[in-house]
Parts: structure tokens; C-alpha cells; sequence
């Protein structure tokens, strides 16, 4: 809305200006000030023309009040300020028309205004502005000024509107350089930490290899000791040995001596007067020869020559050089000697553990006392010399042939059924019986783990690609056909065989008895969720990533991956013990509550004979409330032998002892904490 459009009525000049002031024209008008120094406030008057009116200064004081007494009072003498108050008392006067009329405008320009809406608003602005170019108009002698006022203001605006317009784009730069310098700062502190680990790390190996030389230096302290005793008594004994040589010396020379003068004594009549002058002559040789020596010395004492001076300093030059060298090779010869350090230590951990798993290996399989067939074979000696460098399978060779019931070449080839059924047992599936001869591997453990590994882990693959379990004896057949071809019967017997010299281990153990029917697969794949679980928790609980462990914090990951364990069960858990201990004792537990489970659900269907399927899925949720219904339905397939889709159609009675002992060889756990006892009223 422009000013053009809507225009507000002129005031009229009384309005304007007192009573007593006559209109006059804008160009002659003077603006005076004065100042009143009365009190503590200063007032401000306009004064317009030669005349005594007065233009009103309203709304400058809120609280002002026009009176009719205050125009008509005005004097010379004492000019009245409007708005302020001298004590006069009077019937208040309203605001003026253009100011009820600016006000009327802005109010009903803003009465749809939003409040939600920001307070400063380019709508809210030109409502106002609308005002003030109606102000503007309206007093035309202030009209250059007020309209360079809003121009500036205008220019102001316009400029500042453009630098938030600039600032859009950086306030959004800013923000992803601040995101961006953020996840730089995260990342540096996460570098910072594995330095800071790898540091520490470092500095307990060196701690370590400090000690170590601490201990060496030790040693060699203890040595040097020894030495030096021992040259103590060596210097004595070589210093008694010089006196008693310089004692035999000086009895030769007193000899010798003795000797001398018995010869000389016959030369007595030597000329003195010789003599004499010789020792004179000597004596002043001897003098000069003095001065000049003393004379050379105060001269040269502090002269080096030439070429001593030039020898001395290539020999430093030289010196120095193969010091820098030196240097260098010492410094490469301590990180070598680090690297073999470290090297050795892990040789040593190995070679301690390999001693364990060898003298392990000896505690399973027992050797038999060889020395004992000397007796029937000719005494000892004889015995050395044929049985030296000979392995077990040899020496059983060579007892059979000294005995003379050693069998021919041909009778070692047996047909596998045949020894399949004598020394492996009758409850070898038949789809691992081969046809033919097969040859004798010696297979060790540590390849029957492997190909039992291998074993399960294609199995694993292909029941999840196929959607259902196969059985473990066919796929096994199909394994060893797939792996070695013709040779897979000797593999089959050889795996067997190994698989029963070697029952009392875990692995082996169970994937016999699951190869043989005595136990379902169910449980290995139930030991194997629960030991994956258990590391879990183990990893979760290893707050510092170090791979160790405090007591308590073992105590509790236990407590939170076996929430259903008791509290000394737990205790047995926590005791100290190796690996492989541990492990066994755990799948002993799970074991143990497995058979408890069965045993509590055989109580709970008392002596019946005969169970149906309701009364055993009765029991179930009797002894363990919080079972699931896939999981019920998943162990009343185990007892029926059926699949879940297929119970409703096993409506036919089971014998209890069967059904409980095909749940006591599948992976059946109690999913939640047993039931509390009804308590009796008191």
C-alpha cells in the first residue's frame, strides 16, 4: 500500500500549534533550544516564528498532559515545556488526530499478524514503513531530512540483506567443516589409542629384555668376581715366585763378583793418574751434555713435531670413521639381536607347548617294554643289535618273524567289511563298508581333527544350501569319494580306527558317536552355538583389548553367558585350569544339565510306559514354562522322530525309555529357570 493510494486527512492548524501561535511558512521558521538548569532534568522546547506558539513534541513524553492553562500561560519569562509536569492540575487532553490516525492505520494493518510468525517480518516492515511515509508527507519541512533518514536506513537493510545472503552458503561451509573436522578428530584420537597400545606394548617388552640383561649383568658380575680371585692368587703366587728369582740372581752376582775381584787382584798396578783425567773429562762432557739437554727441553717441551702431529691426526680421522661405522653396525646388531630375542622366546613357548602335546600323545598311547623279548631272542645283545633304529610296526615285524609266526605279504591285504566288523565294530553304518582290500595308513590325531574340521565345515555348507540336514554318514561317504577318489575305503577304515584309539578326546568322541547313531547331531551343533556365544560375551567383556581378564570380570561374563548355571557351577568354571580344561569342563556341564533335564521330565511322567504326544509336551511346559514353541516343537520331533509339520499325524503312543533316550542324546537345554516350588501356607 502506497502513500499515493491512501491518504490520511490534513490536520488542521490549531491542531498543530498552540492557540496563541499563528501559522507562518516553513522557510522562516527558526529552531531554538534552551537549556533549563533547574533540577536534575533537562527539558527541550521548539519554538516556531517570532511569536510565543509552540509546536507540540508529542508523543517524546508518554506522560504528558496538554492543558489549557499550559498554552494560555506561556510568557517570556518562563517558557513550559510540553509533557512536563509544573504541578497544575487539569483535565487531560487526547493524543492529536494524526497520531490517532497513524495508529488506527498500523493496527489495522497488523490485526492479521501471525504471532507464531518471526518478529522481524518484511510484511510487519512495510506496514511500519507505510506509517512513516505518511509522516514523511505530512511534514513537509522535515521531509528531506526524514526521507535521507529512511533511505540510509533502506541502504542499510538492502546491504545487510546481502551479506546474510552470503553468509547462507558459509554457515552451511562451516557446518561441514565442522562435521568434517569432527570425525577427523575422532579418528586421529582412535590412531592415537593403537599407538598409544602398541607404545605400552613395546615398553613391556622392553621391560622385559631389560631385566633379562639385568640378570646377564648379574652373572657376569659373579664372574668377574671369580676371575678376579683367581688372579689374586695368581699375582701372589707369580710375586713369591720373582722374590725367590731375584734372591737366586743376587747370589749369582755375589758369586760372580767374588769371582771378579780374585781376577782383578792381580791387576792392581793400573795407572791412577789415567784415571783421573778420564773421570774429568767425563765429568765436563757430562755437564755440557746437561745444559744443552736442560736447554732443549725449556725450548721444546710444548713443540709436537710435524709428522707426529699429522700421523696422530689421520690415525683420529681414521679412528673416528670406523667409530661411525662401528656405531652403525652395533645399532643394526642390537635390533638384530631384538628379532632373535623375541624369536626365540616364541620358539620357546612352541617348543614347550609341542613337549606338552608329545608328552601327552606318549600318556594316550603307552609304549610296551621292548627289552622283554630279549629273553626269548637270544639274550640282550643280541636283542641291541637287531633292534637298533627301529620303529614300533618294525619291532612287532621282527618279533613275529624270530618267532616264526610272522604272516605272509599277501594275508596283510584284508577285505574292509570283513575287518570293519572285527576290530572297528558292528555299528559301523553300512554305507562306510567298502569292497575290496585297503592298505594301512597310521593315521595320526591330529589329521583325524583335521578331516573331522573339514568334515563339518563343507556339511555346515551344503545342509544351508540345500535347506536340510543330511545325515553325517552319507555325507561322509560322499566326502571321502569327492576327496580321494579310489583310495577312499583305506581313508574310511584308517578314520575309524583312528576315531577309536582316540574316543576319550572331544571332538573325536562325538563325531564317533554321532557317525554311529548314538548321538544326534543336534548336540554338536548346540556345543558349538554355545561355545560361539560364550566367546562373545568373553570379547564383549575385555573392555581394554588387551586379551586378558580379571577374575571378577571372568566371574561375571560366565554369569552372563550361562544365566541358568548355579552358583558353584560357576565357581568350578572360574577355578584356574588350562585351555583345553576348561573347555572339556564346560561341555561336561552342559552334559550333566542335559541328563538333569531328561531326568526331571521322566519324573514328571511318572511310570507310564507308554507316552503320547500331548503328555509329553505337557511335561515339557510343565518343568520348563518359558520354552518356546518352535523349540517344543522341535524336541517333540527328536522323541517321535518326526518332523514339526508331521507331529499331528504321530498320534500312535511311544515307549517313555525310547523317547527319553533319544532326548538324552540330542542337544535338549532348558531354555529358562526352572519353576519355584508351591509354597505351603503357614
Amino acid at each position: 500500500m502506497s502513500v499515493q493510494s491512501i491518504r490520511l486527512p490534513p490536520l488542521p492548524v490549531p491542531e498543530r500549534l498552540y492557540p496563541d501561535c499563528p501559522p507562518c511558512d516553513n522557510d522562516k521558521r527558526m529552531l531554538q533550544k534552551e537549556t533549563s538548569h533547574k533540577g536534575t532534568r533537562g527539558s527541550r522546547t521548539s519554538r516556531v516564528g517570532p511569536a510565543s506558539g509552540y509546536l507540540s513534541t508529542w508523543p517524546a513524553h508518554m506522560t504528558s498532559r496538554i492543558t489549557d492553562e499550559a498554552r494560555s500561560c506561556f510568557t517570556k519569562e518562563k517558557i513550559r515545556i510540553h509533557g512536563c509536569d509544573d504541578g497544575l492540575s487539569g483535565p487531560p487532553l487526547g493524543k492529536p488526530r494524526f497520531l490517532e490516525l497513524l495508529e488506527e492505520h498500523l493496527r489495522q494493518e497488523l490485526q492479521d499478524w501471525n504471532p507464531e510468525l518471526p518478529k522481524a517480518h518484511e510484511r510487519k516492515l512495510q506496514a511500519y514503513r507505510d506509517v512513516f511515509d505518511y509522516f514523511i508527507e505530512d511534514f513537509r519541512t522535515y521531509k528531506p531530512l526524514l526521507t535521507s533518514i529512511k533511505n540510509e536506513y533502506e541502504s542499510a537493510l538492502g546491504h545487510l540483506r546481502d551479506q546474510i545472503r552470503e553468509l547462507v552458503p558459509l554457515r552451511a561451509q562451516l557446518a561441514i567443516l565442522s562435521e568434517e573436522s569432527d570425525l577427523r578428530i575422532m579418528a586421529l584420537c582412535k590412531e592415537e589409542k593403537e599407538e598409544v597400545m602398541k607404545m605400552k606394548e613395546e615398553c613391556r617388552n622392553l621391560e622385559k629384555v631389560i631385566d633379562t640383561m639385568r640378570e646377564e649383568q648379574k652373572c657376569l658380575q659373579a664372574q668377574v668376581s671369580c676371575l678376579e680371585k683367581d688372579l689374586r692368587a695368581q699375582y701372589l703366587a707369580y710375586r713369591d715366585e720373582r722374590d725367590a728369582r731375584n734372591l737366586l740372581i743376587d747370589k749369582v752376582n755375589c758369586l760372580a763378583n767374588e769371582k771378579e775381584q780374585d781376577h782383578h787382584e792381580e791387576h792392581e798396578e793400573e795407572d791412577l793418574l789415567k784415571l783421573k783425567l778420564t773421570l774429568k773429562v767425563c765429568r765436563e762432557d757430562m755437564t755440557r751434555a746437561q745444559v744443552e739437554l736442560n736447554q732443549l727441553q725449556a725450548d721444546y717441551a710444548d713443540v709436537v713435531p710435524r709428522r707426529d702431529w699429522d700421523n696422530l691426526e689421520r690415525s683420529h680421522q681414521e679412528n673416528q670413521e670406523q667409530l661411525e661405522v662401528l656405531q652403525k653396525d652395533l645399532d643394526k646388531l642390537q635390533a638384530q639381536h631384538d628379532t632373535l630375542v623375541e624369536e626365540h622366546q616364541q620358539a620357546v613357548q612352541e617348543r614347550d607347548s609341542l613337549q606338552a602335546k608329545l608328552e601327552g600323545d606318549r600318556a594316550y598311547t603307552p609304549r610296551p617294554e621292548w627289552e622283554k623279548c630279549s629273553v626269548l631272542l637270544g639274550g640282550s645283545e643280541r636283542w641291541e643289535e637287531i633292534s637298533a633304529d627301529l620303529s614300533s610296526q618294525q619291532l612287532l615285524e621282527l618279533v613275529l618273524t624270530e618267532l616264526g609266526v610272522a604272516p605272509d605279504v599277501q594275508e596283510k591285504e584284508v577285505v574292509l567289511p570283513l575287518v570293519a566288523t572285527q576290530s572297528i565294530g558292528d555299528d559301523v553304518p553300512e554305507c562306510l563298508h567298502y569292497e575290496g582290500a585297503f592298505k594301512k595308513m597310521s593315521l595320526k590325531k591330529a589329521d583325524a581333527v583335521r578331516v573331522i574340521k573339514d568334515v563339518w565345515k563343507e556339511k555346515v555348507t551344503e545342509d544351508e544350501q540345500n535347506e536340510e540336514r543330511s545325515n553325517l554318514a552319507e555325507f561322509l561317504r560322499r566326502h571321502l569319494d569327492r576327496q580321494h577318489g579310489e583310495r577312499a575305503g583305506d581313508w574310511a577304515y584308517n578314520l575309524l580306527q583312528t576315531c577309536q584309539q582316540h574316543r576319550e578326546d572331544d571332538l573325536i568322541g562325538l563325531f564317533y558317536d554321532i557317525l554311529t547313531g548314538k548321538v544326534d547331531e543336534s548336540v554338536h551343533h548346540g556345543q558349538t552355538h554355545m561355545l560361539s556365544h560364550l566367546l562373545k560375551e568373553l570379547i564383549q567383556s575385555d573392555a581394554t583389548e588387551n586379551g586378558m581378564l580379571t577374575n571378577q570380570e571372568f566371574s561375571e561374563a560366565l554369569k552372563r553367558a550361562f544365566p541358568l548355571k548355579e552358583e558353584r557351577d560357576i565357581e568350578e568354571l572360574d577355578s584356574d585350569g588350562k585351555h583345553r580344561d576348561f573347555l572339556s569342563l564346560v561341555k561336561r556341564q552342559r552334559s550333566e544339565e542335559r541328563r538333569q533335564y531328561v531326568n526331571q521330565l521322566r519324573d514328571q511322567l511318572g511310570e507310564k510306559d507308554m507316552v503320547e504326544l500331548e503328555d509329553l509336551k505337557m511335561a515339557f511346559k510343565n518343568i520348563d514354562p518359558t520354552l518356546g514353541q518352535a523349540t517344543l516343537e522341535r524336541y517333540l520331533g527328536l522323541a517321535f522322530q518326526a518332523l514339526p509339520t508331521q507331529l499331528e499325524q504321530s498320534q500312535a503312543p511311544l515307549d517313555t525309555e525310547l523317547a527319553l533316550q533319544r532326548l538324552l542324546v540330542a542337544d535338549v537345554n532348558r531354555a529358562g529357570p526352572p519353576p519355584s516350588p508351591p509354597q505351603d501356607p503357614e
